[in-house]
């Protein structure tokens, strides 16, 4: 798939994290479109929705661009797995496989075919279930820094470069 844009959202939900949640450098892909409400007290109408409308509709782990195409790539998968397929939270993150390991593993190579070479990846995880260790442990890619947030200290935002040793492996 052939696109001018500088940055890809690899799974981008609801863009919940986006200032701009319509900017023009970014192509926002998720491997679903779906309008989600829930019954919520804290809304003026008490209901709460969440849309998930991406530009493209395709998987993290198979993506449709070509190699060292982005400038900047944001990957922020599902991070749970014990979610009911059915709960709020299922719907409104998203919900990790039994192998969970190898989708994001996969998930990461493919981050890092469409990045240039020099580009950057800014990965975000919420280690509530599984540890930011065991995800790095699963990649041949070195985070260059990071810095941790949320209410209990759980969200990690890591940072890494396709560096040209990167780019002549894919």
């Amino acid at each position: 798939m052939k696109t001018n844009k500088l940055i890809l959202d690899a799974c981008c939900g609801s863009r919940m994290f986006w200032f701009d949640k319509r900017n023009p450098m970014a192509v926002f892909m998720d491997k679903r479109s779906e309008t989600l409400t829930a019954k919520d007290s804290s809304c003026k109408s008490g209901i709460r929705t969440i849309e998930v409308a991406p530009d493209i509709v395709a998987d993290f782990t198979d993506m449709p661009f070509k190699s060292n195409h982005f400038h900047l790539v944001v990957f922020d998968p599902p991070h749970l797995k014990t979610l009911g397929k059915t709960s709020w939270m299922a719907k409104k993150y998203g919900r990790l496989d039994d192998n969970w390991q190898e989708v994001i593993k996969s998930g990461f190579d493919e981050c890092m075919r469409v990045l240039k070479p020099n580009g950057t990846l800014i990965f975000k995880w919420n280690e509530s279930e599984i540890k930011t260790k065991q995800v790095l442990d699963l990649i041949p890619y070195s985070p260059l820094f990071g810095h941790t947030t949320g209410r209990q200290a759980k969200t990690m935002w890591i940072t890494f470069m396709k560096l040209e040793q990167d780019h002549e492996q894919s």
